[in-house]
């Protein structure tokens, strides 16, 4: 029976040893992305179309219970969703949803919206935030 109560003790002191989960890897890194708790306004669609709409289209992130929640505007609708940030630059922007409202310059907020579910992996060169398809690509371009 001792033997049976000195296990339990050295199995119990292993599990009080591990990493609080606030503590992860990825949550360390939400936190001090430098794409978390910036406004990103889309200055350009691909590599040459520079954003016309009468509104601008935008995004922030804020850690949410960790997770990355995801708000903003294509120009024409609100946005909102999740953002998973990986190794080497990747993102994954999920659950979008939007508002439905009709505005002029439609093809435009649909090509944002186009843009953020296709992002891939992003790039930060000073003030400026670019997103990459899955082929390397680019898709657009954001500034602070």
């Amino acid at each position: 029976m001792r033997c049976w109560v000195i296990l339990m003790v050295v199995a119990l002191a292993g599990c009080a040893t591990s990493r609080p989960a606030s503590q992860s890897p990825a949550d360390t890194a939400m936190h001090s992305s430098p794409l978390v708790g910036q406004r990103w306004e889309l200055i350009l669609i691909g590599t040459d179309e520079y954003w016309q709409g009468r509104q601008p289209a935008y995004f922030s992130l804020s850690p949410d219970n960790g997770r990355l929640r995801f708000i903003g505007s294509n120009g024409c609708n609100r946005l909102t969703g999740t953002v998973t940030l990986g190794e080497g630059q990747r993102i994954d922007f999920g659950n979008l949803a939007s508002t439905r409202m009709a505005c002029p310059g439609i093809p435009q907020a649909a090509q944002v919206n186009a843009l953020l579910s296709q992002a891939y992996r992003y790039l930060i060169d000073h003030d400026r935030l670019v997103l990459f398809g899955p082929d390397s690509l680019v898709l657009g371009a954001f500034q602070r």
